[in-house]
This record gives structure tokens, C-alpha cells and sequence, in this order.
């Protein structure tokens, strides 16, 4: 894909050099959101959200990292609904699907009945840990741990210096084992702290 040509055609308006960005890109963005958002539809909204403003702010991008620049807007849209959400809470959440691929490397092809649903369960606790971190550290964290960003990245798509990045994800990764160590029965050995049984 010549993405620097996709992005010269699509800021001249070609609406379908735009859409094979969007294709590109769509599953990156859609899961940051999710990992922020924590739901698939509020996930979705604000993938949708950001392509929406991506597309707007498209003649705005000068050069550089075009994914960093997208999942910049993507985060900032997550922001953005989190705040509403703060404002006026929602009662209900979508429940998590066995559609859905996070955590795919603690799947083992071999697993039966049983071996399938003690993942789904580490799945949703882990992601229930994930879901009590701050927002900022729940960013964070998403971008370094799950999409595998460095800091240096993750300060450009979050807009923070290195040295805020470097604590929220000291922070997070503090709360997370906290709050994995209430569940380590459901831990594989391999993930287990030394010493733990």
C-alpha cells in the first residue's frame, strides 16, 4: 500500500483513497477504542468518530506517522465519550463476546469445555482490571501493553511528555498487578508471581 500517496490523494479529495486508509487501518483503530472504551458499541462509535474527524482534519496532517496521527484522534474521541460518560452514567454494558480476539494468546487450541471457560473468565477479569484504571493509565497502558506502542509513541499519540507516560505506565501496571493478584487461581503458572501456587 503507498500510504503517503493514499494520504496526498485522499487530502485532494478522493473520497476512495480514503476508504482504503479507513480499511487499512479500521482494525487498529477499532482496538484501541475498545481497549479504552471497554464495550464493543462505544468502541465502534468512537472508531467511527475518529475517521469522521480524521477525514475532516485530513488537509491539517503535514507528514510524519499517519497511524500515530489517527490513533491520536481516535484517543482523544475516547476521551471525549468518557467525559460524557462521567457526566450523564449509562446503566447498562454490553457483555463481552467469545467474538471477541483480546487475550488470544492465552487460547490453547487444545482447550475443552472447561479449559474454554476458565479463559473467558480470565479474560473478563482481566479486562475488569483494566476497566478500574484511570482513564490516562488505561490509555497508556493499552497503547504500550496490548498494541505494543513505545513510549516515545505513545507520548505523540497522547500528547504528554515521555516522563508522564513513563509514570502513568509505572502506575498502571502497579493497579493492574494489584488487581490481578485478587485472581491469580485463574492465572496460567506462567503468569503467576514467583512463589505463587
Amino acid at each position: 500500500m503507498d500510504e503517503a500517496g493514499l494520504i496526498r490523494d485522499a487530502q485532494k479529495g478522493d473520497v476512495t483513497a480514503y476508504n482504503r486508509l479507513v480499511l487499512h487501518f479500521q482494525e487498529q483503530v477499532y482496538n484501541v477504542a475498545y481497549r479504552i472504551m471497554g464495550e464493543p458499541q462505544s468502541a465502534e462509535d468512537a472508531a467511527q468518530e475518529a475517521f469522521i474527524s480524521a477525514y475532516k482534519a485530513l488537509n491539517s496532517f503535514r507528514g510524519g506517522n499517519f497511524k500515530a496521527w489517527l490513533l491520536r484522534i481516535v484517543t482523544n474521541a475516547c476521551y471525549d465519550e468518557l467525559r460524557r460518560r462521567k457526566r450523564r452514567p449509562q446503566s447498562s454494558l454490553d457483555e463481552m463476546t467469545d467474538d471477541n480476539e483480546s487475550l488470544a494468546f492465552l487460547r490453547s487450541p487444545d482447550e475443552g469445555p472447561e479449559g474454554a471457560q476458565q479463559r473467558m473468565e480470565l479474560v473478563r477479569a482481566v479486562e475488569d482490571c483494566l476497566q478500574s484504571l484511570p482513564d490516562d493509565q488505561r490509555v497508556t497502558a493499552v497503547l504500550c501493553d496490548i498494541e505494543g506502542y513505545d513510549y516515545n509513541e505513545i507520548a505523540g499519540i497522547t500528547s504528554v511528555s515521555l516522563g508522564t507516560v513513563k509514570s502513568r505506565m509505572n502506575r498502571a501496571r502497579r493497579k493492574l498487578r494489584d488487581c490481578l493478584q485478587g485472581i491469580r487461581e485463574l492465572l496460567p503458572m506462567a503468569y503467576r508471581l514467583e512463589g505463587e501456587t
